[in-house]
């Protein structure tokens, strides 16, 4: 087995799916140096010991480094209350709140992550916040791409909140507009927080892209900034786009000629864009998307979560679209799963009848060149000589725990598997996580604190707590009045 130092080692493994040629390789000898996979040859004869799977290391392509909502009592309702409720999960502590997410990432097997940072503590500037959450990148051990979620309009609904606060009493409604209603960061100033961002923790394993909100939250100046500076310097874009049916509504309603096509006529479509969900996207706008070579990342669990619908994933990937795979912060178990996302997209998604969408091998192998792709992290993904060394290592043992006939590992994976058996997780050629436990960071100690600071300023929150109901009916109303569900 490797260890934490990064020097020159040999990770000898029972099989190998290099993602190259989507055939499995027995008894092989993977070396790495310096960070790099240095060979790739067979040995004489089986390793002796546990038996193991090498793969590519797993990406989570869309999340936000985020409290569990659950614990917050965000639970079952729609993303357009969800939102707002999830305020009361507010990061109590930046390093510590990125470190934990950072540290499940890493015991799941997950090499690269996107941070779409939507929730900022305010407890200190936004680039000290940043440095924070990249220092717990560092510790940990993985790679991250990290953007700044900003938005300048429709903080509460998409449009006119008056009515929604007009029902509230006086001092309800002064904490909600506290909370949410605030003077917007300009389009030239967050293109120069971006700038300064990436000036100070920009690096091989910190990929910082741009990151608006989503276009219900973003000014048509704002976009067309984002398009103007990513065009400009090849900065990524990172965005959710037509996450629920009242964002489709929304618009279809002010982009009568299609939001889509706008985003494609201001330049914002492109190889360097990420887009998230797409869940109410239409088989057009999926061709744009496509055309444009951006990518999409599906987060399954999440859509079930909130309630947001089953994106078309099997019809975006027909018709072109480079497929990724996030969890969102919000995966099945609320454990962030990543592999257990891969399965569930497979399963969902994989094909109907005798028809497939593609194999297990191919859908492994699509969601990691892609992830890659849009966390900035280098390379395909594929195991070979010169790629980086991010690899997981599989308990084959357990895997195939009742096998009697063979079966290509990987069909096994996408039948059973999850984050419980991974071995081990190397990052650029460091030992990340060793028998379902991160090595950088305490988590188990990190995951107590939290839970002391956070249990302890929980009564801050009160008067939130307070308005909940009548806010939450509120919202509830003006989203089914304005916006119709088709």
């Amino acid at each position: 087995m490797t260890t934490k130092r990064r020097r020159s080692m040999d990770v000898t493994a029972t099989r190998l799916f290099s993602a190259s040629d989507l055939e499995i390789r027995n008894d092989v000898v993977l070396r790495h140096d310096g960070g790099i996979i240095t060979g790739i040859s067979e040995t004489a004869r089986p390793a002796t010991g546990p038996r193991s799977l090498i793969l590519p290391a797993f990406v989570n392509a869309h999340d936000h480094a985020r409290p569990q909502a659950s614990s917050f009592g965000a639970v079952g309702v729609p993303l357009e209350s969800w939102i707002l409720r999830t305020v009361v999960g507010t990061p109590v502590d930046p390093y510590l709140t990125a470190a934990s997410a950072f540290a499940r990432a890493a015991q799941a097997g997950c090499a690269a992550m996107m941070v779409h940072y939507t929730r900022p503590s305010g407890t200190m500037p936004l680039l000290d916040e940043a440095r924070a959450i990249a220092r717990a990148a560092g510790d940990v051990g993985i790679r991250i791409a990290f953007a700044i979620a900003v938005r300048d309009q429709n903080p509460i609904v998409y449009g006119d909140s008056e009515a929604v606060l007009s029902c509230l009493p006086a001092d309800d409604r002064k904490t909600i507009e506290q909370l949410f209603v605030r003077a917007p960061m300009s389009p030239q100033a967050y293109i120069e927080l971006t700038d300064a961002i990436a000036a100070a923790i920009g690096g091989p394993k910190v990929d910082v892209q741009l990151g608006p909100a989503g276009v219900q939250w973003c000014s048509k100046p704002l976009l067309e900034a984002v398009a103007e500076n990513s065009a400009r310097t090849g900065r990524r874009i990172h965005m959710h786009l037509l996450e629920t049916t009242y964002q489709r509504a929304w618009a279809d309603r002010y982009f009568p000629g299609g939001i889509v096509r706008y985003l494609c006529d201001i330049g914002f479509l492109s190889e360097r864009l990420t887009l998230a969900h797409c869940i109410h996207a239409r088989p057009d706008e999926l061709e744009m998307i496509a055309a444009s070579g951006a990518r999409i990342v599906t987060n399954f669990s999440s859509n079930l979560h909130l309630r947001s619908g089953l994106a078309p994933i099997a019809a975006a990937h027909g018709c072109g679209c480079a497929i990724a795979v996030g969890v969102d912060g919000l995966a099945l178990d609320e454990d962030d799963d990543v592999l257990r996302e891969m399965r569930l997209v497979q399963m969902m998604h994989g094909g109907l009848g005798f028809k497939r969408t593609w194999t297990a091998q191919e859908f492994f192998t699509l969601a990691i060149r892609n992830g890659r792709r849009a966390t900035g992290a280098p390379g395909t993904g594929e195991l070979a000589v010169g790629a980086p060394a991010d690899f997981v290592s599989i308990d084959l043992d357990r895997l195939e725990r009742d096998q009697i006939l063979d079966a290509d590992p990987l069909d096994l994976l996408f039948a059973r598997g999850n984050a419980s058996l991974m071995s081990e997780l190397v990052v650029d050629g460091r030992t990340v996580a060793k028998a379902g436990r991160c090595l950088g960071v305490d988590l188990p100690a990190i995951e107590q604190e939290l839970r002391g600071i956070t249990r302890a300023g929980a009564a801050s929150y009160a008067h939130v707590l307070r308005a909940w109901p009548r806010l939450s009916n509120s919202v509830q109303h003006w989203f089914e009045a304005q916006l119709t569900c088709n």
